[in-house]
């Protein structure tokens, strides 16, 4: 099927790498390799690069000279979106969820990096972040007030243009790997990876099963969420596919304490992976993920098909403020 794509601006090292588990492998059964979106950049690392790469071509055909987006105190997209912002240019407005806006969480991690680029931070409770909507519209007549040019990217980078970065990583991925059939499992957080993996699939006619393991929320969320994009991209570029919500396909049950809240469970999984291959998972996502397609499998190898790629979509940064929780498994 031919199709183009939407214009984008190249800040992510592309192609990531392919990398075969081979003791995982043997220990659940299954031909397992991580597809290694961690590895995108050295600060700008994680599947957000590859939706910011078509978000901020946009920006800066538009001539925004300020980007706006939102996420929790440790967001990866948010540091993303800060860093790679100034590497354009162009400032960066961060609205971070947090427990008590009047009594910030520490300069580290990501929020570290967010402040040595210079982002600007507004924090907002868990309250104020249910309304977000609403904040982000306050916040961009303002700055268009005060003559600035801002453009607005969603949590995540999720909605249809963003979808295109993981579009091109199943396209990018079976140049690596061949059609063959497989299973790529995913993080699911906000709904634009999951969406984007969905469309490449489709649109490269590729006999793979696409599988999201939701990091909050649950199953009905992502249903909806990955759908509207999809359905989003489909009409907004007119791409000739067949869709329907029921395809999408989400493990529900391993959201855990919360989240961003980590059982030590999932900090044991994170440790045991990282000794069995050198691989490091992050808190959030990965790890979460990770140990939910780890007790699947134990519990029936033949779940996922004999295949499975599993999309490291990065986050290492979120294991600092985690070091005092995973000193006691160490």
């Amino acid at each position: 099927m031919t199709f183009e794509y939407p214009q984008r601006v190249a800040i992510a090292q592309l192609p990531t790498p392919i990398r075969d588990a081979r003791k995982l492998s043997s220990e659940l059964g299954v031909e397992l390799s991580f597809k290694r979106d961690d590895l995108t950049g050295s600060t700008l690392t994680g599947n957000k690069v590859r939706k910011l790469e078509f978000l901020l071509a946009e920006a800066v055909a538009g001539g925004a000279n300020v980007v706006v987006t939102c996420g929790g105190e440790q967001s990866n997209h948010c540091r993303a979106t800060a860093i790679a912002a100034a590497e354009l240019g162009i400032k960066s407005l961060l609205l971070l969820r947090t427990e008590n806006p009047s009594d910030p969480p520490a300069t580290r991690a990501n929020i570290l990096l967010d402040k040595l680029v210079g982002a600007q931070i507004q924090w907002v409770s868990r309250a104020e972040y249910q309304k977000r909507a609403e904040i982000f519209a306050q916040v961009g007549e303002q700055l268009r007030t005060a003559g600035q040019k801002p453009y607005l990217i969603p949590e995540g980078g999720s909605n249809a243009l963003g979808a295109w970065g993981y579009v091109r990583c199943v396209d990018e991925l079976a140049g690596q790997i061949g059609s063959e059939p497989l299973t790529v499992v995913y993080a699911a957080g906000s709904g634009g990876t999951g969406a984007g993996l969905i469309l490449g699939a489709k649109l490269l006619n590729l006999p793979w099963r696409i599988v999201g393991f939701n990091v909050c929320d649950d199953e009905a969320y992502f249903v909806r969420a990955i759908g509207e994009i999809v359905e989003s991209a489909m009409n907004r570029w007119k791409l000739p596919i067949r869709f329907e919500r029921s395809e999408v396909e989400i493990v529900d049950g391993y959201v855990g304490a919360g989240y961003a809240k980590s059982s030590v469970a999932e900090l044991e999984t994170i440790r045991d992976v990282a000794r069995a291959e050198g691989l490091v998972l992050d808190p959030v996502y990965t790890g979460k993920a990770f140990h939910g397609l780890r007790n699947e499998l134990n519990r029936n190898r033949d779940r996922f098909g004999s295949r499975i790629v599993f999309l490291h979509t990065g986050g290492v940064f979120g294991l600092f403020p985690k070091a005092d929780e995973l000193a006691p498994i160490l």
